[in-house]
């Protein structure tokens, strides 16, 4: 316990110590509000959004007629609200779409026609409390520690240290624990106190936690090896920069590039035109070629009468229908290849203490690929809802009247 105190007044006393400490606090304050403010902004424009289509459909169904019109001209808001923790980590949600406007046409289009950002700024990425914790630390975890043993060597003062605390090596884990509780100190308190902020609960504090814990012990552990077998420390300092440099940059980029490479997914633009090509076909095509592969996805409407006319609503709607179909096995393909390939970076992970770090936070955060695909098959749960209700309006036998669009389906988000 004395050797302890002593090392903590000198770690006190130590300007790199006070400055590395108030460095990552400012970080971690900084990337916390900033991603506060995110989740405030993304909900602020949600309910901003949701009441504007509100008053817009309201407006629009007053004006129709029929069904058809009905459908053709009343929107709807889907959305995926971020999380109490989403502030930690932005995770796809700079990169993939968490939000559409969408109406009973054909979906592949109006989910893969959005507004993506900018690439370049989702290409940089976010300073966020993930990328922090997975990527920065690690620096000042090097910054701290790489001059323990080298600089009591350089003044002729180790083997003195050595003898007399009894073990060089429980002298060196003793300054080395110090000075990772501090800096886990400084990274910790900020995001508790955002967290509890948000609403976090606290198993998903206590998550995060131990995601950081995971990521500080790694390097913890190399930190010591190195420092134990190293007495220069620029040699120290350059090993471990080196190591830095594979397991949080050239591990993570290399496997990226690599796993985009060997796991071939169709683009969302190849789907897009496969399917703007099918509608727009239909105008030319009989109405048999239409009608006879959307009937085999509803025989209850075989017995509908036969299209006479130029024009009807129904056909329309039919080979909207069809154009998701004719592209159905693009998008299956385009979904399962995006869980491959995330797969497979979760493999490179365990090669990458500063990736698995970062995954493992987004996945707490609900801000991981897996959210998105939940989001992206709420959609599709909800579009599929609006075809259920009209479809009897148009196929069958129910009449339209505002009185029944009362009923019309109203998006709810999934939410785990």
């Amino acid at each position: 316990m004395d050797s302890f105190i002593r090392e903590w007044k000198l770690a006190m006393k130590d300007r790199v110590v006070l400055v590395s400490f108030f460095v990552v606090t400012l970080l971690s304050s900084y990337s916390s509000i900033v991603g506060l403010n995110e989740s405030a902004s993304e909900l602020t424009m949600i309910e901003r959004v949701e009441k504007q289509v509100n008053q817009d459909r309201e407006y629009s169904l007053a004006k129709q007629s029929d069904a058809g019109s009905a459908a053709y001209y009343v929107f709807h808001f889907t959305y995926d609200p971020p999380s109490s923790l989403a502030f930690v980590s932005r995770g796809v949600r700079d990169e993939l779409p968490w939000k559409h406007r969408i109406r009973m046409l054909a979906l592949e289009g109006q989910i893969y026609e959005t507004d993506a950002g900018n690439p370049q700024l989702s290409g940089l990425g976010k300073l966020d409390f993930a990328f922090v914790a997975a990527f920065l630390l690690p620096l000042f975890f090097i910054i701290l520690l790489y001059d323990l043993r080298a600089v009591e060597i350089r003044n002729n003062r180790w083997h003195f240290l050595a003898a007399t605390s009894g073990d060089g090596r429980q002298l060196l884990m003793t300054r080395l624990v110090l000075r990772s509780f501090l800096l886990l100190s400084a990274l910790i308190l900020p995001f508790v106190v955002a967290a509890t902020y948000s609403g976090v609960s606290l198993m998903q504090m206590m998550l995060v936690i131990a995601a950081v814990l995971v990521n500080t012990l790694i390097w913890s552990v190399l930190a010591f090896f190195v420092i134990n077998r190293i007495k220069s420390g620029p040699t120290t300092a350059a090993v471990l920069l080196g190591c830095w440099f594979l397991f949080a940059i050239a591990i993570p980029v290399g496997g990226k590039h690599l796993v985009e490479k060997l796991i071939e997914v169709p683009r969302g633009g190849e789907l897009l035109l496969t399917q703007r090509e099918t509608v727009n076909d239909a105008w030319d095509l009989p109405k048999e070629a239409t009608m006879l592969p959307f009937l085999e996805r509803h025989p209850q409407w075989t017995n509908t009468p036969p299209i006479t006319k130029q024009f009807e609503w129904r056909w329309y709607y039919a080979f909207q229908q069809v154009g998701d179909q004719t592209v159905e096995p693009i998008s299956k393909a385009l979904s399962e290849g995006i869980v491959k390939r995330d797969t497979a970076m979760g493999l490179v992970a365990l090669a990458s203490p500063s990736l698995l770090t970062q995954r493992l936070i987004s996945q707490t955060a609900n801000t991981d690929i897996k959210s998105f695909q939940r989001y992206d098959k709420c959609v599709r749960s909800f579009h599929q809802s609006l075809r259920e209700f009209h479809y009897p309006m148009m196929f069958g036998n129910v009449e339209y009247s505002l009185e029944h669009m009362t009923g019309l389906p109203s998006f709810k988000p999934c939410i785990n």
